[in-house]
């Protein structure tokens, strides 16, 4: 059967006692979020409105986002990395399972020299694609051109941000890459591979990972 969401025990400031509270919003208290599903509407405002809200809360202290994604909709990857660029404090990305398509564009979004891959972590990229290639010819053609257009800025910063030619980036797009965590170091898109680095940053940066990580 299901577990559902685990429940921890969390004192909330200014309570005497410890609460039961799901898992989650623990972590989102240490400033730790989680993008664990395709994405879509409904996650996308969740970690915008929490990404802006933590900045509002403390303007200073890092960011980090956990991500273990399929990917998904276009817009809504955009709509997490722009806010990622938007908000003051620097957001640590760190991949676990799978980054592909968007999930490896909000992967690259992050603070660079903070962007993480586990040792096992896959990253693919590939080119966007149509939701609504059934459309009638009109529509249709006016779709491929936006998809166009939108493709090429989803390359130039995947360019930019890995230092890569765009020709190379986008020849590397025409077809799904996956990549391992050590690939995807060499590549640009992650700056950290391992856990081995969490620990050794753990032990002389206690700014670096949340104060609850340390006992890893």
């Amino acid at each position: 059967m299901p577990i559902g969401v685990p429940k921890v025990p969390y004192q909330i400031p200014g309570d005497e006692e410890a609460t039961w509270v799901d898992l989650y919003n623990v972590m989102y208290r240490e400033r730790t979020l989680f993008l664990g599903q395709e994405i879509r509407c409904e996650i996308t405002n969740h970690i915008t409105g929490l990404m802006v809200y933590l900045s509002i809360e403390d303007g200073i202290s890092d960011i980090f986002l956990f991500i273990n994604s399929p990917g998904g909709w276009l817009i809504s990857g955009m709509a997490i990395f722009d806010t990622m660029q938007t908000v003051t404090p620097d957001i640590y990305t760190i991949c676990l399972g799978i980054a592909a398509s968007m999930a490896s564009f909000i992967l690259l979004g992050g603070e660079p020299t903070k962007r993480i891959a586990f040792p096992h972590a896959r990253i693919m990229l590939h080119q966007p694609a149509s939701a609504y290639y059934r459309a009638r010819t009109p529509e249709f053609l006016l779709e491929v051109e936006e998809l166009h257009k939108v493709r090429e800025m989803i390359t130039r910063v995947y360019a930019l941000r890995t230092g890569k030619p765009f020709w190379v980036v986008s020849e590397d797009m025409e077809r799904d890459v996956f990549m391992s965590a050590d690939e995807a170091k060499a590549y640009g898109l992650v700056d950290i591979v391992g856990d081995e680095m969490i620990h050794e940053h753990c032990d002389t940066d206690p700014v670096w990972f949340p104060e609850m990580f340390k006992d890893w």
